[in-house]
C-alpha cells in the first residue's frame, strides 16, 4: 500500500462553491481521513473541497451532473482557455450581462466550463439549480469578482491529470473500490428539518431508495477491503441503516443556504465510516 497523499501536494483551494459543500469538514475534521490508501473515489464530487485537500496521486471523481464533470475535465484539459474567457466575464460582468450568459447555450466545451464557473461565482449563494428543461435557473446575486485571488487554474488542472473523471450513477463509481482504496462519500441529500423527510434535489430526487443502493454499495466496498468516510443526513432512519456494521458519529456544521442569516443555524451531519 503506498502512501496517498504528500504533504507538499496540499496546497490547492476548490474553483466551485457549492450547496452542501464540504469545505468546513476539511477545515475542522481532515484528521479523521486514512493516512494511507491506493485510489481516492468520490462519487458525489461537487466542489470537491476533500480531493484538492488531499491531492491524491490516483482519483476517480464522478458526479450525476454532467455539466458539473464537464467543468472538471475542461480545466483539466485547458486550464489556459478556462482562464482567458473568465477574465472576459469579469470585464464585462454587470446584471444584464448575467443574465443574458445564463441564458447563453454555448457548444463549445470550454465556453461551457467558463460559463460554469462565472454563472457558480456570481449566482445566489453559489446554488446550483435547474428547472424542468435542465436549465439554469438561479438569479443573480451579490458576488461581483468573477476572478479570485487564489485562482491558479495551471495548479488545479496539474492536481486533475491523474483523475478518472465520469459522469454517472453514484454506484458505478463505488463499485470500482479495491482492497485499500478510499471512497470518500457525500450523498446530495436534502432533509427538511421541521419534518424529516428528504425533499427535491435538482432534476432527480436522491431518494430513501438511493440511501439504501448507496448503503448496500458501501457495504460491498468494504467487503472488498475498501475504506470509507460517509457524511449524511443526521436522521434515525439513516442511523439505522450503517449502526450494525461501522462507527459512527455526529459533527455539527452552520447551514449557509438559508436566504435571511437568522435562520442559519447549526446542524448535525451523521459520519460513517468503518477503520
Amino acid at each position: 500500500m503506498k502512501p496517498s497523499v504528500k504533504d507538499e501536494n496540499i496546497s490547492c483551494l476548490p474553483f466551485l462553491k457549492w450547496a452542501g459543500g464540504k469545505r468546513w469538514f476539511v477545515k475542522n475534521h481532515l484528521q479523521t481521513i486514512p493516512h494511507n490508501f491506493n485510489v481516492y473515489i468520490e462519487p458525489f464530487l461537487g466542489g470537491a473541497s476533500m480531493f484538492f485537500a488531499l491531492c491524491p496521486s490516483n482519483a476517480i471523481l464522478s458526479d450525476y451532473n454532467i455539466n458539473l464533470i464537464n467543468c472538471y475535465v475542461a480545466v483539466r484539459d485547458n486550464p489556459q482557455g478556462i482562464l482567458e474567457l473568465l477574465e472576459e466575464h469579469h470585464n464585462l460582468h454587470n446584471k444584464e450581462y448575467y443574465y443574458k450568459t445564463r441564458a447563453t447555450k454555448y457548444i463549445n466545451d470550454i465556453e461551457k466550463a467558463a460559463q460554469f464557473i462565472y454563472l457558480n461565482r456570481t449566482c445566489w449563494n453559489a446554488l446550483y439549480r435547474v428547472n424542468l428543461k435542465g436549465e439554469f435557473n438561479v438569479p443573480i446575486g451579490t458576488k461581483t469578482k468573477v476572478l479570485l485571488d487564489h485562482d491558479d487554474f495551471n495548479k488545479l488542472s496539474e492536481k486533475l491529470k491523474n483523475t478518472l473523471l465520469q459522469s454517472c450513477d453514484f454506484e458505478e463509481s463505488i463499485n470500482k473500490a479495491s482492497k485499500n482504496d478510499f471512497i470518500f462519500v457525500d450523498p446530495p441529500y436534502t432533509v427538511k428539518h421541521n419534518n424529516n423527510g428528504f425533499v427535491k434535489y435538482n432534476e432527480t430526487m436522491f431518494s430513501w431508495e438511493d440511501q439504501i443502493r448507496l448503503s448496500k454499495a458501501l457495504k460491498s466496498a468494504h467487503d472488498r477491503g475498501a475504506k470509507f468516510l460517509m457524511t449524511n443526513a443526521y436522521h434515525q432512519s439513516v442511523i439505522d441503516l450503517y449502526k450494525d456494521n461501522f462507527h459512527l458519529s455526529k459533527v455539527s456544521r452552520h447551514s449557509v443556504i438559508a436566504s435571511e442569516s437568522a435562520r442559519r443555524g447549526l446542524y448535525d451531519e451523521l459520519l460513517v465510516k468503518n477503520y
